[in-house]
């Protein structure tokens, strides 16, 4: 049996301190406390007639009840799928059309347009000293979630992970951070992200996690001094923001900050670490790899060698790593010849719910994982990355994927082309814009107003440029590259 939620049990039987903290509802509670409520949320839905391999979606807030309803779905052998409350209803629709999802759990405000059986979780005070469910008798290939995820085809899928992918990544996170019982982690992470396993690290190592619902720098930096914080996670645009303000005591205690979420430009990364003194985790992988259950990490001991900050470090434990030819993936290229970055591990997901296809095409027979992105090893078998295969941006550990824009936005009625691309920004990593041909008169307003209708905010352009045709090869392969050339700031 492994059934990744059994943590709770043994430290419920173990410890009695408070492990989990929302600052902003001002709830605590202990690891007892989260198996009952677990437990209780887990027996509604069975009473709701989900069963083991039922999918169910969550589409909630950042929250404690988040985080309860995930644990519930695995505790009762339940297929778990995150989803972001930003996510517009055409967004959703899509989700639980391809999951086959059961059920959706949510809140009163978005329940009456979710076409499917919901669930509310509330009153969760009353749940503290409910009976303990046991754990369903799942395995280590059993899956346990589906994270959506999209690609170059513009329609996200669901890597499918299970028990054993997470009781891997968990394992790797508590290594590399050192996590212990009296560690207090400040997650900011989004609840609908792989992120989140960092904090569910920090919870099976019995740490005091502090939950933030919504970021804020102001409250992130009062709660590092207030809570005494000793692993901060953070992301470029949160590193950069700190880089420009005085050295203050609000970090005084703590011992590494997590960058994760997209590239870490060399220049902030520099003066963090020579202003803080405080070692940057900063961490490679994917939502296929449960972030590093198989990836790479600098850890504190590496900045006793390396001080090129450029690096996104060592396999992991259980993880190994390869370069091969971006077009013959049989062929391993030698150090330094950059190619596609190949992972392999005990938590590379199992391939992608209901797309046979591109399964094969991404996860190889021999195990390997071909991530679509692009680097190269170093003589020490560091590894750097140098560019990205796909055309995926992230902007501010958002993944956003141009395709799946431009199919939304080539709708609007005054547009003849348009190509989503993206320029650099010093804060954000990356913004995403969009170069347009207009049947007649440019309407940016209109267009702005059209994408915020129907997509999520994170994937509206920043900027709009306006082109008479864009550039393509021989007249029908569009060049983002040479997008991002002309229009580089």
């Amino acid at each position: 049996m492994l059934n990744i939620t059994t943590f709770l049990d043994a430290n419920s039987r173990r410890l009695d301190k408070n492990v989990l903290y929302n600052p902003r509802s001002d709830e605590k509670y202990t690891s007892g406390e989260i198996l009952s409520i677990v437990s209780e949320i887990g027996r509604q839905l069975k009473s709701k007639y989900v069963h083991e391999g039922d999918r169910v979606i969550i589409y909630l807030n950042n929250s404690c009840e988040y985080l309860f309803s995930l644990f519930a779905i695995w505790r009762i052998g339940a297929i778990a799928i995150p989803t972001n409350r930003v996510f517009t209803q055409s967004e959703l629709d899509y989700i639980i059309h391809d999951s086959q999802a059961k059920l959706v759990i949510t809140d009163d405000e978005a329940k009456d347009f979710i076409n499917i059986p919901t669930y509310i979780p509330d009153n969760l005070a009353e749940y503290k000293d409910c009976k303990v469910l046991e754990a369903f008798n799942t395995d280590w290939d059993d899956l346990c979630q589906l994270q959506y995820t999209s690609g170059t085809t513009g329609k996200p899928k669901g890597a499918m992970l299970t028990h054993g992918n997470y009781f891997t990544a968990i394992h790797n996170e508590c290594d590399v951070l050192t996590l212990k019982q009296d560690d207090v982690f400040l997650g900011i992470y989004p609840m609908a992200h792989v992120g989140l396993s960092w904090a569910i690290a920090a919870l099976r190592a019995a740490a005091y996690y502090i939950l933030i619902e919504e970021f804020n720098l102001d409250e992130y930096l009062e709660l590092c001094e207030k809570e005494k914080v000793t692993v901060l996670t953070g992301m470029p645009p949160v590193i950069h923001s700190l880089t420009t303000m005085d050295k203050t005591k609000e970090l005084s205690t703590v011992r590494e900050i997590i960058s994760g979420g997209g590239p870490l430009h060399k220049k902030i990364w520099k003066e963090f670490h020579e202003t803080y003194h405080i070692p940057i985790i900063n961490a490679y992988g994917l939502s296929e790899s449960i972030v590093i259950g198989t990836g790479t990490v600098i850890r504190p001991e590496d900045y006793r060698e390396a001080d090129r900050f450029e690096s996104v470090g060592h396999p992991v434990c259980f993880s190994e790593v390869k370069i091969v030819d971006e077009l013959d993936s049989t062929k391993t290229l030698d150090k330094y010849e950059q190619g596609e970055i190949a992972l392999r591990g005990p938590a590379i997901a199992k391939g992608y719910w209901r797309r046979e296809k591109q399964t094969i095409e991404t996860f190889l027979d021999d195990g390997w994982f071909l991530t679509g992105d692009v680097g190269y090893l170093d003589d020490d078998n560091r590894l750097f990355i140098t560019d990205r295969k796909k055309d995926m941006i992230v902007m501010s550990g958002w993944k956003i994927y141009p395709t799946e824009v431009e199919e939304v936005l080539i709708k609007y009625p005054k547009l003849n082309e348009i190509a989503i691309f993206s320029i650099n920004d010093i804060h954000r990593g990356e913004i995403p814009v969009a170069a347009v041909v207009w049947k007649d008169e440019p309407d940016h307003e209109g267009l702005i107003n059209y994408a915020r209708e129907n997509l999520s905010r994170y994937k509206v352009p920043r900027k709009i440029y306006d082109l008479d045709e864009l550039p393509r090869v021989n007249g029908w392969k569009l060049l983002r590259r040479e997008l991002r050339d002309m229009f580089k700031q």
